[in-house]
């Protein structure tokens, strides 16, 4: 190799790895600042995980938090809101976030669905012959984690709820409609009940008697 393809080569070297450098410096460190900065600035909320407080509120810090609005969480006594069945670990384990992984034609999954609707049907005091039972309230969601059911899964749920904690149905109908979050930009998807947020909102507002 001659002298002046030996100092090209070198200086070819020496401007891909400044090239690298100046990208790596960009992309993973100027980049990623700017976008932390301007989403703690403009919605810190949504930026640190949606978290709420045990009123139901939003909050930023970790140590007040519940949970968060985005991840479901199990709730089995009859004066709260049941949240659709979970795959995840245990249930709602955002570490083991899965589905079932169980196919529409599969034996096991039709006998889990027809165990759930018994379930939830003698739970409810429905009948399952009469009333239809929303998918939601018998199937998991792909996640596991999935915070909401539908309006109707929630309608089912009423009856049981208000006579737990002793008060009217439209109290409860109230509460459902204030945590009811509409589809994105009003047109993408369908309504859902954050059950979390509906289950606090219910402890705030009417407490059980203990």
């Amino acid at each position: 190799m001659s002298n002046e393809n030996t100092k090209s080569w070198i200086a070819n070297l020496r401007a891909s790895a400044g090239a690298t450098i100046a990208l790596l410096v960009l992309c993973c460190g100027v980049y990623p600042l700017l976008i932390w900065a301007v989403a703690q600035a403009v919605f810190p909320w949504r930026a640190n995980g949606s978290l709420i407080r045990a009123d139901g509120t939003a909050t930023t810090r970790d140590d007040q938090a519940v949970g968060s609005a985005l991840l479901g969480q199990k709730f089995t006594a009859p004066q709260y809101f049941h949240p659709r069945p979970s795959a995840a670990g245990d249930g709602y384990d955002a570490a083991n976030s899965s589905g079932s992984n169980l196919g529409p034609t599969s034996a096991k999954l039709i006998d889990v669905v027809k165990q759930r609707i018994a379930d939830y049907a003698k739970e409810n005091g429905i009948d399952p012959v009469v009333v239809k039972i929303p998918a939601d309230a018998v199937t998991a969601s792909g996640s596991g984690l999935d915070p909401h059911i539908s309006p109707r899964n929630a309608e089912l749920q009423t009856a049981r709820v208000a006579a737990a904690r002793n008060i009217t149905a439209e109290k409860v109908r109230a509460l459902i409609t204030t945590n009811t979050d509409n589809p994105d930009l009003r047109i993408l998807g369908e309504p859902g009940v954050n059950v979390l947020r509906l289950n606090l909102a219910l402890d705030a507002q009417y407490p059980m008697k203990k």
